[in-house]
């Protein structure tokens, strides 16, 4: 018998040296991370335009891009956006740190998605004020997790 490395999961799951509880994502704790990083302060919607395929082949490697509505002048400008997947794992999937001297909040990269789920956008700005955008995805084939 060949070992895969979904059979070899499935055995420490099973032993309970792998909780089986991390390949489950939970809306719930993308709204914990949302709340974490707002500190409980509200989010306007707006301003915040998340760009991600409404479907994915392969959630191994999406291609992701945030741009926010923003001067970026020295008195207003967006300090930092935050990018939260309800269907992963590990919800806050990255943050981007910016000041007024990056010119534009305008971002691109590439992240794994686990399941087919809404992704947020969220923009906190300099006055401490947050706005948020989202986007949602389907896919075909997951990524993060292995489904036991």
């Amino acid at each position: 018998m060949k070992l895969t490395r979904r059979s070899f999961f499935s055995v420490l799951s099973i032993l309970g040296w792998f909780p089986a509880s991390f390949a489950i994502a939970k809306p719930e704790e993308a709204e914990l991370a949302i709340a974490k990083i707002t500190g409980g302060k509200s989010i306007q919607a707006g301003r915040v335009k998340l760009i991600i395929p409404p479907l994915v082949e392969n959630g191994n490697l999406v291609v992701m891009r945030v741009q926010v509505e923003s001067p970026m002048t020295p008195t207003n400008y967006v300090s930092k956006i935050h990018v939260v997947a309800e269907g992963n794992p590990l919800p806050n999937m990255v943050t981007f740190y910016l000041g007024p001297r990056a010119g534009r909040a305008d971002v691109t990269t590439r992240v794994r998605i686990a399941d087919s789920q809404r992704v947020w956008a969220l923009a906190e700005m300099n006055d401490g004020s947050f706005w948020q955008g989202y986007a949602e995805t389907v896919v075909t084939l997951s990524a993060c997790t292995e489904n036991i």
